[in-house]
């Protein structure tokens, strides 16, 4: 995925494909990114056809998932093509921040999936894999005879002193996190931010799970949501990616929410950290103990 980012040094987390940055039939990739095009077939091959009247022929086989971004159409026949080759289609907003729909093939692997539920429906198992994902929040503790009950406890506390840290570091005011659905613009300018960023993050975080093969709903803290695993995930870069920017930007925008200065600002330390390199490689770990 990491070949994405680096293919041109724009403000962009996940490069729009071109004929120059195409997987090679030798690579299998996660996922490939599309926006503004047209998804057609031609003599039994899908074909991309650019907003700049380009085409360039995909090769399906070599890719495990299409994210679909703003301005792309594909036709009925393209889909039955690339459902054929197992593989999953994604609608989103642009850079994935947004995650509207999923469409996967009867047929699809569900190694990865059985995997997850496997281990989530064993309470031991389930366990050391709860215990994997705040080891990376707890480095200094140790966690060996925890109970999750515990270990949420320990990670609510944590959490609140790191709001108070931010707060404390960018000099700005803090009365809690507050967020009421339905009525956002209410929230104050740090929690706006916190409440955009989170959701970005979700939705980056929900593109990758599908791409992999793994269900969001199937989660080994969280229960009782939509996303519990991707919120299992989330926790994990929250410090960094939700909080610690929307104290900044709190301070940068000197209390006026600029959405455009979030995404920008959002997109720029997803790049910086990595991100979309990370996530694969923080699942096997987390999941199997695998580095």
């Amino acid at each position: 995925m990491q070949d994405f980012q680096e293919t041109e040094k724009v403000d962009r987390l996940i490069i729009k494909i071109t004929r120059e940055n195409l997987p090679q039939i030798k690579d299998r990739y996660p996922f490939l990114y599309i926006e503004r095009s047209r998804i057609e077939i031609d003599d039994s091959s899908v074909k991309l056809i650019t907003s700049e009247g380009e085409v360039i022929r995909l090769p399906i086989a070599t890719i495990t998932t299409l994210i679909l971004g703003p301005g792309t159409s594909i036709t009925h026949e393209a889909v039955k093509v690339i459902s054929s080759s197992n593989c999953t289609i994604c609608w989103v907003g642009e850079d994935s921040f947004y995650f509207y729909a999923v469409g996967q093939t009867p047929t699809c692997d569900t190694r990865n999936l059985r995997a997850q539920v496997k281990l989530s429906s064993d309470s031991k198992k389930s366990l050391e894999v709860a215990k994997r994902m705040f080891e990376k929040r707890f480095s200094d503790i140790e966690l060996k005879d925890k109970t999750l009950k515990e270990l949420m406890g320990m990670e609510g506390i944590r959490i609140k002193s790191v709001y108070e840290k931010y707060a404390l570091k960018y000099g700005v005011g803090w009365k809690g996190r507050s967020f009421v659905p339905g009525k956002f613009e209410m929230s104050d300018t740090t929690n706006k931010i916190l409440t955009m960023a989170n959701h970005f993050l979700y939705s980056l975080i929900s593109s990758v799970v599908y791409s992999l093969g793994y269900s969001p709903h199937i989660g080994f803290i969280h229960s009782g949501s939509p996303l519990p695993f991707v919120y299992d995930l989330a926790d994990l870069y929250k410090e960094y990616l939700s909080i610690d920017l929307a104290f900044y930007l709190t301070y940068e925008m000197a209390g006026e929410y600029n959405r455009a200065k979030l995404i920008s600002e959002f997109k720029k330390r997803c790049i910086e950290y990595d991100f979309l390199t990370k996530i694969p490689s923080d699942i096997k770990y987390v999941l199997y103990g695998e580095k």
